[in-house]
């Protein structure tokens, strides 16, 4: 065989592995649902919900959270008629309360069943928030001076809420709960962690 044709021969070949050793075996949604079934064989029933997962997260799950336009459109869309609205249009409460709910990972764990105390957003999980606090996550972005960028603005205050209330609402397959949407946070308290985002006191903005 002429040298060439062995190089292109072993380029082709090359390549054909490259492609297969990328694609990625299909997994059986039954052997997934029996997996996280025995995962958790003393949730209480009120769990189950929380263990199946809505057409939202079977679309993100799907696409690997990078869904096509149209998909993520339906989702933004689906995932927008679920936000609730303070009832008297107020998007601001008590910063200070926000930052104790910023501060508190409590809620939905086994060791919280039942609850005795309300449930916190622990978002210094994923979030850098004061200057302050030294133990912060990274997996989200740094929200410090989060209102004065946008200047305090009446429309970024309303955004605020939307997003925390339900991530998937701004952004589709978002890795952030929807706090709101899946009752883990009251309006009251989704209000006072925007305020924590938003008032000009917060020491977020500080």
């Amino acid at each position: 065989m002429h040298k060439t044709s062995i190089i292109i021969l072993t380029m082709v070949l090359a390549g054909v592995t490259a492609a297969l050793a990328q694609q990625k075996p299909a997994v059986d949604p039954t052997r997934v649902d029996a997996a996280i079934k025995a995962a958790f064989p003393t949730a209480p029933a009120d769990w189950a919900p929380r263990l199946t997962p809505d057409e939202t997260m079977k679309q993100c799950s799907a696409h690997e959270n990078s869904p096509p336009k149209a998909i993520a459109v339906a989702i933004q869309k689906r995932e927008m008629a679920s936000i609730e609205y303070p009832a008297d249009g107020k998007f601001l409460g008590d910063w200070k309360n926000g930052e104790k709910f910023a501060q508190s990972g409590y809620g939905l764990r086994f060791t919280d069943y039942p609850p005795k105390q309300v449930n916190g957003g622990n978002c210094y999980a994923c979030h850098q928030l004061t200057k302050q606090e030294v133990s912060y996550g990274t997996v989200g972005p740094s929200l410090l001076g989060y209102g004065k960028l946008r200047e305090f603005k009446s429309a970024e205050v309303k955004a605020a809420y939307e997003k925390i209330y339900n991530s998937h609402a701004a952004f589709p397959c978002s890795l952030m709960p929807r706090f709101g949407a899946n009752k883990v946070l009251t309006i009251d308290q989704i209000k006072d962690i925007v305020a924590l985002l938003m008032s000009p006191d917060s020491p977020v903005n500080k």
